[in-house]
């Protein structure tokens, strides 16, 4: 078993991949500066220790005395994507880790053609192998817990609307945290794995009408289907953080969520669409489909803590 310094481990990727850790039997430090990162999530004895992104050395501080490392970029981090993962890489080849594993969130080219943001997770990978660092990288896709989100979860439970932005007939592979959480466990001890990037979905290819049945289904309700704009779904986005986000941060996160979508829905690379059978093949996780995580949540409005948004 081993032990795994989780970053970011107070968002819902990082609770995820606590989880899906523990219950795998590998020992777990969270990287966080919140005291109590878990949400009122018992995870039994967990050692956290605080880090700064931005300090190299207090990343090596971090991770020193772990196996590997489990990184996640967060959504807000003043630092772009390659100088976050190039610090973590730099972090673990001095702490002499075994494994850094490298979650993108996101889609990784493999394609000829206009890669839009998504580029900067090939220059992120390449940035991160220059380090020396021995990584694996999955790109995920879209996940089904951004449903649970302040900027979709309000609309379902109070409004039985599933708002999203996207077009009717986007063809998506929604993949869940547990399930990434599992690929990224897998590539801990897999020689075969180090230097290996690949994308990663859900076993099932949906559209939005197929998700709003399922969710329908699960919550015991109707849910419909209400595409919002790109434009529109930004300003959802800014809005779950509430005073969180000043105004100068808002300027910038709504035209660049917003300008993702459109990319999305309009891409002839069909960014959110993987075909796992090759995935699969290589690396045999058993994964939940929508009705099964759907299935599986609390489809109504509670005083439960949890993460804003990411």
């Amino acid at each position: 078993m081993a032990l795994v310094a989780v970053f970011g481990a107070s968002g819902r990727q990082g609770l995820a991949q606590v989880r899906q850790l523990k219950a795998a039997g590998h020992d777990v430090r969270a990287i966080s500066r919140r005291a109590d990162p878990f949400y009122g999530e018992d995870f039994g004895e967990i050692e956290v220790r605080a880090a700064d992104i931005y300090d190299e050395d207090s990343v090596v501080a971090a991770m020193e005395g772990a196996d590997a490392a489990f990184y996640t970029h967060p959504l807000r981090a003043r630092v772009d994507r390659v100088q976050g993962v190039a610090t973590i890489g730099r972090a673990a080849y001095r702490a002499k880790l075994k494994r850094v594993v490298w979650n993108t969130s996101s889609w990784i080219p493999d394609k000829a053609g206009d890669p839009f943001t998504y580029g900067g997770n090939t220059a992120g990978i390449n940035a991160l192998w220059r380090t020396g660092a021995p990584a694996t990288v999955f790109g995920s896709v879209l996940f089904m817990d951004n449903l649970l989100t302040n900027w979709a979860f309000p609309f379902i439970v109070n409004e039985g609307r599933y708002v999203y932005p996207h077009k009717p007939d986007l063809e998506c592979s929604w993949i869940s945290l547990d399930d990434v959480a599992k690929f990224m466990i897998a590539a801990i001890d897999r020689p075969d794995l180090e230097g290996a990037w690949l994308n990663i979905g859900g076993p099932e290819i949906l559209k939005p009408p197929q998700v709003a049945k399922l969710l329908s289904r699960a919550a015991g309700r109707e849910v419909k289907y209400d595409p919002s704009t790109p434009k529109q779904f930004g300003k959802h986005l800014a809005d779950a953080y509430g005073d969180e986000m000043g105004d100068a941060e808002r300027a910038v996160i709504e035209p660049s969520i917003a300008a993702f979508y459109e990319f999305n829905n309009n891409s002839p690379l069909k960014p959110f669409k993987v075909d796992m059978a090759p995935v699969l093949e290589r690396i045999p996780v058993e994964m939940e489909t929508m009705a099964q995580w759907a299935a599986r949540q609390e489809w109504r409005l509670t005083n439960k803590p949890r993460p804003p948004a990411g």
